[in-house]
Parts: structure tokens; C-alpha cells; sequence
């Protein structure tokens, strides 16, 4: 009788167990799991690594205008995971070819009036990600505020780029993703100027390290930042400042059909992990239908940042034309008021006589409205479909390969919006865009291929305007790799060999340390900071160098680094490998590399001299391991063929 009771009871019991939900989702290989509940009607979900907390119990949910999925939440089914496969090709990433594999989990929850909201679970085996969907939208509907949280343990550390203040700033620019960053500060810390944090934002838990950005948003649904206090470690999912919009149009997301929300993405493991991770991409849009023969990324001479505005002339550019054409670069920046200080007619004769130099020329735009009151120009010419098609249309006729437009207004729905038609226009008429003064990307560039670069990045422009921000840039330079640049391209307008010229500042980094950035950084278009009378002092291996380097990549793998000191990466194009480092350290940093893995014949260093001259160059015996000393604010690079 007592094992007839046994059994029934163990029979229930599993009875029980297999009657409940499977409130979990799982990475493939197993490392990662998350999991969802409910708490007194609210929704909470939690992340582990290796079995180690990584993300604490954290709320989700939404509230809309017309109803609230946030509280009085019942928890209806979990639908059967199901894998996740995906392969595209990206012209302008780390990696040319691209697997993702991940495990998706569909949680289907009521709220107090009857209706649904499905929260989405993907757990892949370098992250996870989560996003919502509201199935019977029909009317008109805006998300008034998201409940997404990130809980860490109090212990954990940060490094954050915090959210500018809306019309602050020059000319009212504001925000513009421009801010240093606070580097290995404690979870809790409160940015100075009280908007919060830009994606993505890194941390370090215990043993593993969690980037946190989103990618997925469409013209419904606006751009968001994490905010926190002082009081907790808790970062919430924040909506963008009410002044963030297209002149006339809203902030809030809004919808009149079924809705997805962006994914909240976080990249999880080893530093490895999170420079290798390709997530951002992963988790965008795929890449709407173009004719993509005109997209070929490159490199990229540029007056503007050693010259600046008085020299917007004709002569001027024609020398950078020269200079792109010399050093075998595939494009030439012309930047603002070239409509008044050159013309339409002669900048068609530059784009034609740079045609011969088998160089294209990209001009300079100014996407305001009323949202700030910078004057430079062209400006107005963008803000409507016909007044962009008109434009576009002009360019195509003078054979301008692409656009380069500045001080957008924040991340407002209806500005995000605005960015979206800017590219589709842009595609129509052949056409590369990059952005500046803007936004974050957040996956775009393999949505619309022919998004090349975005600044959102305290770049060598303020370098330039300052010792503040030379005096930061070494350290603010190996952030980057870990944050900023991990999944979206970035302008940061990079190497400057020789000094600046017409600026304030005094650069504090070396040589090699700028060339090493050429690898380092990320950009479909790479814009230099080096203008040709300087070029003409460096020796003839770094020249060749940069006329012979890739301006795409097909692979990358991390050496070594560590946010703020110190990061080497290698990066692949073709069969040739690319090693890179940076030292922001104040004492030399050794660095030791085996190169055998890497399967090549031959290899050289170039890096800083001991004594007199810019750069040295060695010879490398692939088979072997590569040991360097890397100066303070120094740096090398490797080629491996």
C-alpha cells in the first residue's frame, strides 16, 4: 500500500511538471538560458550564463493609450521552441558571410480586458534577445512606455556614453551620441546631464560581460536609451525626449496594425564574445530590395577636418581629388556650403574630372528643419519626398556617388521615420548616405545596404576643436571596439599620421597608434584625417599600406584588450590578415602573439620608431610568435600574407 501511495504520488507529480509551461528558453549549445514569470500579474524574466546570474528578476511590459499590458498579466500558453537559422552577406560589416543560429520562444500572455500581447525569447550562443507583438492592433495605437528592464548584480561594472540634452549643445544639435564615455564605473552612477545612456551600453557581471543595444526599429516606433538611479542597479528601457521630432510630428511609437516592437539585444559572454558578436545584425531587418551594383564600400580623402571651412573652394578639393586618386582611395568628401562657395556647375566638372581619377565624389548636406538653428547649407532641400527626389535626382545627373547629412534632431518616432525615407529615396537614385550628427544605426546598414557610416561618436572633429578631447582620445579610442563600433559602422573620421593642422589641440597619440585605427574602426566609408602635404612625410611602407588596404572586411578575431587600456584585434580580407593594437596605458604594454594559427608565409610589423621618424617596418616570422612593446598612447600593425 505505501509503495502503491508512492507511485501515485510520483505519477502526479510528473503529471503536474509536464502540464506547466516551459517558461524557459535555451541557447543552443546550452550555455545561456532565460526564463519568464509572472509576479502578482507582472511579467519578469531572468538570464543566465554557465548557470551564473547575469541578468536578475527584471520587469517587461508595455502600456498603451488604450490599455495596459503591464499589470493584471495571465500567462496563457508558451509555444514549442523552434530554431532559428539565418546566412546574408553585409559589404559594410566585421564578417562578409554571416550564420546566425538561435533558439525562439513565443509566450502568449491576456491582460484584465481579454486582450494578448506575445513577448518573442531568442537565445543564440552569444546573446539573447526579446521583443513584443501585439496581434489585434487595428486602430491607431501608441506605446506610451516600456517596462523592458536590465537588473544587474550591485557589484557589476559599467562603461556608458551618456544621452546628450535635447536642443543643448552648438546650435542646438543636441542629442548627437557625442559624449565620452564613463569608463568601469560602479552599476548605479547617474550621468551628469540626467538623459540617460545610448546604446550599447557595456557592462561586466561577475565572470561575463553583456553589451545591450536594439536593433529592429521601423518609422513606427521611436529610438530608446537606458535610464537608471542612483538607488539601484537597474536600467529601464526609456523613451526619447518629447522635443526629439520632426518638425510637427510625434516621439511616441505608434501603430494602426499588428505590431512588432525593436529587440532588446544583449550580447553575452567573454570579450571575445562581444567583439565578435554580430547580434545587431542578427536581430535587424533583412535587407529590402535594391539594385546594390552602386554599394562599394572604400576609403575616403576629406578637407574639411585639417582645413576647414574657408577652404570649401574649388582648387582645394580638386587637390583632395588628387590626393584620394594618388593614394589609389575611392572617394572624396566635399562637406558644407560647397553650393554657394563651388556651385552645382563646377562641382559637376569636380565629379567628372575625379570620374577620370577613378574617384567619386560624396557632398555634404544639412538635414535640418527648425530643430536647431545651424546655418550651414545645403539645407531644407531634404525634409519632403519630392523636395528629396528632386535632389537626388540633380546628383544622380552629375554623377555624385553619395551624401553625407548632418544635425538630425534625437530619436523621436517621426525623425526615425525621417531617416528611413532619406535612405529609400537615397537607394532610387544609386546613392551611399552617411549621417552625421545623428543617431545610432541599430542594425540599418543591413536593412538598406546603402547606409555606409553614422558619427554618433566623439571623433576626430573634436579632437580637433580641443585639448580636452585629445587629451581623452586615447583612452575614449579602445572603448569604441567594445561599445560603439561592435555592430554598426561608424565615422569617426580616424588617422591623423603627421598633426593636425587649423586645430586647437595637441595630439596626444603616435603615429602608429593613428594607422592601427585604420584597421581597428569600422566604416563602409573610411574618411581620413590626413591631408596630403603631410602624407608626403611618411615613408613609402605606410603609404602602400594605405593604398593597398581593404575597405571591407570578411572575418575578425580578438587577441586581447581591455576597455579603456588597451585592445588588439585581427581582421581579415581575402587571404590576408590584418593585426591591429592600441595602448592608452601610461606604462608600455608587451604584447605576445602567436601567429601560427593565422597559417601564413609571410608577415611585417609596422609600428612606432625608437628614435627619430614616424613609423619602422620588421620583418615577421609567421611560424613563430610575435612579441611587442607597445608604447603609451603608441601602437602597431601587422600584415600577414
Amino acid at each position: 500500500m505505501k509503495k502503491l501511495f508512492l507511485f501515485t504520488c510520483l505519477c502526479l507529480s510528473n503529471f503536474l511538471l509536464r502540464s506547466q509551461p516551459i517558461n524557459h528558453c535555451f541557447s543552443p549549445d546550452k550555455t545561456i538560458t532565460a526564463q519568464l514569470e509572472i509576479q502578482n500579474g507582472q511579467i519578469f524574466y531572468t538570464i543566465k550564463k554557465d548557470n551564473e546570474p547575469v541578468i536578475r528578476s527584471s520587469r517587461l511590459g508595455i502600456d498603451c493609450s488604450d490599455q495596459s499590458f503591464s499589470d493584471g498579466m495571465e500567462l496563457l500558453s508558451v509555444a514549442k521552441p523552434v530554431a532559428v537559422k539565418d546566412k546574408y552577406n553585409l559589404k559594410n560589416a566585421k564578417k562578409s558571410e554571416i550564420t546566425y543560429t538561435a533558439n525562439e520562444t513565443f509566450f502568449t500572455l491576456r491582460n484584465n480586458k481579454g486582450n494578448k500581447l506575445q513577448i518573442i525569447f531568442r537565445a543564440s550562443n552569444d546573446g539573447f534577445a526579446f521583443r513584443y507583438f501585439l496581434p489585434s492592433v487595428k486602430t491607431m495605437t501608441t506605446i506610451t512606455k516600456e517596462y523592458s528592464s536590465f537588473s544587474f548584480d550591485p557589484a557589476t561594472r559599467a562603461w556608458l556614453q551618456p544621452m546628450s540634452v535635447a536642443k543643448s549643445g552648438w546650435e542646438q544639435c543636441n542629442p548627437a551620441y557625442e559624449e565620452h564615455y564613463y569608463k568601469d564605473v560602479p552599476v548605479g552612477t547617474v550621468s551628469k546631464l540626467k538623459s540617460g545612456w545610448v546604446y550599447p551600453a557595456l557592462f561586466k557581471c561577475n565572470n561575463n560581460w553583456v553589451l545591450i543595444t536594439e536593433a529592429g526599429i521601423d518609422g513606427s516606433y521611436c529610438g530608446s536609451r537606458l535610464l537608471n538611479d542612483s538607488a539601484t542597479a537597474v536600467y529601464y528601457t526609456g523613451f526619447p525626449d518629447p522635443r526629439e521630432v520632426f518638425t510637427g510630428k510625434g516621439y511616441l511609437p505608434v501603430n494602426d496594425k499588428p505590431w512588432y516592437s525593436p529587440w532588446r539585444i544583449l550580447s553575452i559572454g567573454s570579450l571575445a564574445t562581444i567583439t565578435t558578436s554580430t547580434l545587431g545584425t542578427d536581430l535587424a531587418a533583412k535587407s529590402v530590395k535594391m539594385d546594390d551594383d552602386f554599394i562599394k564600400p572604400g576609403k575616403a580623402s576629406w578637407s574639411w577636418i585639417n582645413s576647414k571651412d574657408n577652404f570649401i573652394t574649388y582648387d582645394e578639393q580638386k587637390k583632395y581629388i588628387d590626393f584620394a586618386g594618388r593614394m589609389k582611395w575611392e572617394y572624396c568628401l566635399i562637406d558644407a556650403d560647397w553650393d554657394t562657395k563651388i556651385g552645382y556647375d563646377k562641382v559637376t566638372e569636380l565629379a567628372n574630372y575625379a570620374r577620370s581619377k577613378k574617384v567619386g565624389l560624396i557632398l555634404w548636406y544639412n538635414s535640418a528643419g527648425d530643430w536647431n538653428t545651424v546655418k550651414y547649407h545645403p539645407k531644407g532641400l531634404l525634409l519632403t519626398k519630392a523636395g528629396r527626389e528632386k535632389e537626388f535626382s540633380r546628383l544622380q545627373t552629375m554623377g555624385i556617388k553619395g551624401v553625407k547629412i548632418d544635425f538630425f534632431g534625437g530619436d523621436g518616432q517621426s525623425m526615425m521615420q525621417y531617416y528611413i525615407d532619406i535612405l529609400e529615396d537615397a537607394a532610387r537614385y544609386k546613392l551611399l548616405v552617411n549621417f552625421h550628427g545623428a543617431t545610432l544605426p541599430r542594425g540599418w546598414h543591413r536593412t538598406y545596404p546603402n547606409l555606409m557610416s553614422a558619427e554618433a561618436v566623439h571623433g576626430m572633429e573634436m579632437v580637433t576643436f580641443g585639448q580636452e578631447a585629445a587629451d581623452e582620445q586615447p583612452s575614449h579610442c579602445t572603448v569604441l571596439p567594445f561599445t560603439r563600433n561592435v555592430f554598426d559602422p561608424m565615422d569617426f573620421t580616424p588617422m591623423n599620421l603627421t598633426g593636425l593642422t587649423h586645430s586647437k589641440s595637441i595630439r596626444r597619440t603616435s603615429p602608429s597608434f593613428e594607422l592601427a585605427l585604420s584597421v581597428l574602426f569600422l566604416s563602409g566609408i573610411q574618411h581620413y584625417a590626413q591631408n596630403p602635404e603631410q602624407m608626403d612625410k611618411v615613408p613609402g611602407f605606410v603609404t602602400s599600406f594605405l593604398q593597398e588596404l581593404p575597405g571591407n572586411w570578411d572575418d575578425v578575431k580578438f587577441i586581447d584588450g581591455y576597455p579603456g587600456k588597451f585592445i588588439v584585434l585581427a581582421r581579415r580580407s581575402g587571404n590576408r590578415w590584418y593585426i591591429a593594437a592600441i595602448n592608452a596605458e601610461k606604462e608600455e604594454k608587451k604584447i605576445n602573439i602567436d601567429l601560427a594559427p593565422f597559417k601564413k608565409g609571410s608577415g611585417r610589423l609596422i609600428t612606432d620608431t625608437d628614435g627619430e621618424g614616424l613609423f619602422r617596418e620588421l620583418a615577421l616570422f609567421t611560424s613563430a610568435r610575435m612579441a611587442v612593446k607597445i608604447k603609451p598612447n603608441g601602437g602597431f600593425v601587422a600584415i600577414l600574407e
